[in-house]
């Protein structure tokens, strides 16, 4: 009988720190409501041989759908879509014996849900977390945050930091023991699409920073001297925490607009003239792949502490790159 696994977990940080070499890392989406984690095991299982140091796993903010009434008017009826992030967590815990970095968003979750989530994730021994304002709901322009919820990340990260030190939306609680959480927060090598500009995009990061982010996983980018750049100026800004770079290969030639529309990056040339040739998009699989690889070869020669991979469900991809890198 296989016995539970609930010891604390390694921070991040301490896993970059005791590293002699770049880790490998990957993130996983939570399945779809109504599939079992059968299909997380499956998506897992072939990358395990890379000892990833850690897996982090999103977290999903609700959607809506209308749903018309007998008398003709509509209810906007909210779902939500890929649940369990943190039970997901623990069970990759307990199969895998591995660090897990649960996604906390601010978007379709009050004060008070965060606090409770946060809670069940000490009680779990789960002490990492990456912080973000998650994306607004699809169909809404603009990111609406809940009448009682944090507005952005930097207020997340705050109730966090709050936590590790005592301190609860109960400010009557005596003797509330503190977290321990490893906090992460994201970055933009390429800014992020609402930032007017770059440098005010970095002022923002400056401030999670401050107040207590200790690591940065960037957005996807699919030219590393985007990467370099972004990280130079960071330091030249004060920012001495590690910054994780992000990879996803390309894997379809759709993905040529719709990355550049949805995450507002810039493909190179080269990349692009690459994939125009291809005839179908297992051709443009394999380009995506060896442009990862060799993404992935000089990040690791420059002493990248980590080499994270957004799998998104496709371990074959991700297990042909890093077969070359590891």
């Amino acid at each position: 009988m296989e016995t539970a696994y609930f010891a604390r977990q390694m921070k991040v940080t301490e896993h970059i720190h005791n590293a002699k070499e770049t880790l490998f890392s990957i993130e996983i989406l939570p399945p779809l409501k109504g599939k079992d984690i059968n299909s997380i095991y499956h998506g897992i299982d072939p990358l395990m041989e890379f000892k990833p140091a850690f897996i982090d796993v999103t977290y999903h903010r609700e959607e809506f759908v209308l749903r018309k009434r007998k008398d003709g008017g509509f209810d906007k009826i909210y779902t939500r879509k890929r649940p369990g992030t943190v039970a997901i967590c623990a069970a990759l815990m307990n199969k895998y014996h591995v660090d897990t970095v649960p996604h906390l968003i601010c978007g379709g979750f009050s004060k008070e849900e965060t606090e409770n989530a946060l809670i069940d994730l000490h009680f779990l021994g789960i002490d990492n977390v990456l912080v973000l304002r998650g994306d607004n709901i699809k169909n809404e322009p603009n990111f609406v945050p809940e009448p009682d919820g944090n507005k952005n990340s930097l207020e997340l990260l705050q109730q966090v930091v709050g936590m590790n030190h005592g301190k609860y939306l109960d400010e009557e609680l005596e003797n509330a023991s503190n977290s321990n959480f490893c906090i992460g927060v994201s970055g933009y090598p390429e800014k992020h699409f609402e930032a007017p500009n770059m440098q005010s995009d970095l002022r923002w990061l400056k401030q999670k920073v401050d107040a207590g982010a200790e690591y940065i996983v960037t957005q996807m980018f699919f030219n590393n001297q985007k990467y370099f750049d972004f990280v130079e100026t960071c330091k030249k800004m004060g920012m001495e925490i590690p910054i994780i770079p992000g990879i996803k290969p390309l894997t379809t030639k759709k993905q040529l607009t719709i990355l550049p529309k949805i995450f507002h990056i810039d493909i190179p040339e080269d990349l692009v003239l690459e994939v125009e040739k291809c005839k179908d998009d297992k051709a443009v699989k394999q380009v995506g792949i060896e442009w990862a690889i060799q993404m992935s070869k000089e990040l690791k020669a420059a002493k990248v502490p980590v080499l994270h991979y957004y799998t998104m469900g496709l371990s074959e991809v991700t297990k042909k790159i890093a077969s070359q890198v590891f």
